[in-house]
């Protein structure tokens, strides 16, 4: 569903959470395969399972630190911002790919033979996971923090009844919360060891790794970033249906229809994209 809807709307900063999505779907198929092959293991299914199910929460996090930057330039409310549009997408992708990069390393070392090896990459994947949870608790900061100032002192955009700006950051909140819990949940599970409560009772991890991520993509598929992008370039869009609204031009005599931005602010604003957003 998420590639369908990425390629419809062309909405190409949910690439990582479609192959984060994609990889949560493999992760957990090699789960059970391994499970099939109890007590006979073999190597590929563990691989699988150990690493893409772990980064994959890393993958949704990129899309959702791309959105927020998006939501700040569509309210015009850089300002609001603890920091700037253009560095605050840089910023947390940057730390997103040192955690996405530290976990597999972790993971892949833990796929090696000996307890030397699993142990070594239970640590590397530890370090990525609290730097996971430092970084998006950063985000999630920043984004609370923008939302008190834009609520006390509204932008223009803000106040338009056609921007549902709050509509996309709740969502952006309800991810987050989720994400964050099962990174939390990660970080104790990896704490206590592979001989730990947590590791050894699975339904832990399909409560508060499985369900939470499915969550996250069915909460993107219902209230979809789409929705953003096209608000952006002056027209609203439906992303169940893939189309766009476009905007109104003026004729004689003629009355504005409602919820059609004209073609005149519609490329002032996308020339203040253009020269401030073109980089997240």
């Amino acid at each position: 569903m998420h590639l369908y809807q990425l390629i419809r709307t062309r909405t190409w900063y949910l690439i990582p959470l479609a192959i984060g999505g994609c990889f949560e779907w493999i992760g957990y198929t090699g789960r059970a395969v391994s499970a099939q092959q109890t007590p006979d293991w073999t190597l590929g299914p563990f691989v699988l399972q150990s690493v893409l199910i772990l980064v994959a929460p890393a993958l949704f996090a990129a899309s959702i630190y791309m959105e927020l930057g998006r939501i700040i330039l569509l309210t015009e409310g850089e300002a609001h911002s603890l920091i700037r549009a253009r560095w605050l997408t840089k910023i947390f992708v940057a730390g997103d790919i040192l955690a996405f990069t530290t976990q597999a390393g972790g993971g892949g070392i833990s796929a090696g033979s000996g307890a030397n090896s699993l142990t070594l990459g239970s640590h590397i994947i530890l370090v990525g996971l609290f730097l996971q949870v430092i970084f998006f608790g950063l985000f999630m900061m920043t984004g609370l923090i923008f939302h008190y100032r834009m609520l006390g002192a509204p932008t223009a955009r803000a106040l338009d009844p056609n921007i549902s700006w709050k509509k996309h950051l709740n969502a952006l909140y309800g991810a987050s919360v989720l994400i964050m819990v099962r990174s939390i949940f990660r970080v104790v599970e990896y704490i206590q060891g592979y001989d730990g409560y947590l590791l050894q009772h699975e339904w832990y991890l399909y409560v508060f790794d499985a369900v939470l991520m499915l969550a996250v993509m069915v909460l993107f598929n219902v209230v979809h970033p789409s929705e953003v992008k096209a608000m952006l370039k002056g027209g609203k869009y439906s992303a169940k249906a893939g189309l766009e609204l476009r905007t109104w031009d003026p004729i004689p005599g003629e009355t504005q229809p409602v919820g059609y931005p004209s073609s005149k602010s519609a490329k002032s604003n996308q020339a203040y994209i253009q020269s401030i957003g073109s980089e997240i």
